[in-house]
């Protein structure tokens, strides 16, 4: 059901952060004999230079105050990674819907592919997989943000039934004890970011 990856993706995220240093948009793309590898986002540099010679201005993106690409080295992700290919599948929507599994649910149950497959389909002309930023960026579908939220709540968060740990029994018991502590806070965050209720450290 998931999403094949396609190493020659590229997607620039239409929405980011604007504070001072904020990284540009996250971007994924084919390796390149010229960019074998992404390098990091130098956020301490301060880009606006008027009064140098040559003048320098921030214009990775609109509203930029500073920072900037240094690809001039490899620098590797947690994972050991040096490159952005295959990786576009970063969270989006209101609960950031993310990876090539939970983009191809949508697609499989709402999307192109329940089209092609003869079900009922929301969205029909949307192919998740081969444009997972359409989350964010149809103009059409604007309620998409939330409907991939939505999904993902009924689909992973309302039937979590794991280790002895039941969403609707423990949503009960936490409503009838008055609503009180964290625990059952902490664990739905647990589920919804991480993928279970108790994630060992």
């Amino acid at each position: 059901m998931e999403c094949p990856v396609d190493p020659n993706m590229s997607i620039t995220a239409v929405t980011h952060a604007k504070w001072y240093g904020a990284p540009a948009p996250l971007y994924c793309g084919p390796k390149t004999d010229e960019q074998p590898y992404s390098g990091f986002w130098d956020y301490g540099y301060e880009c606006n230079k008027g009064w140098a010679n040559p003048p320098e201005t921030c214009d990775v993106y609109e509203g930029q105050k500073a920072g900037k690409f240094d690809q001039s080295r490899p620098y590797a992700n947690t994972a050991g990674r040096t490159d952005v290919e295959g990786c576009c599948w970063w969270g989006r929507g209101v609960i950031q819907t993310s990876g090539i599994c939970n983009f191809g649910k949508l697609n499989y149950y709402l999307g192109a592919r329940a089209a092609q497959e003869g079900r009922n389909s929301k969205y029909p002309s949307i192919d998740f997989c081969k444009d997972p930023e359409v989350i964010c960026s149809s103009s059409e579908y604007k309620e998409l943000k939330w409907i991939a939220g939505m999904f993902y709540w009924m689909e992973s968060v309302q039937s979590y039934n794991e280790g002895g740990w039941k969403y609707t029994d423990e949503l009960a018991k936490f409503v009838e004890g008055g609503m009180e502590g964290t625990s059952f806070i902490d664990a739905v965050s647990g589920i919804v970011n991480r993928g279970c209720h108790n994630p060992v450290p």
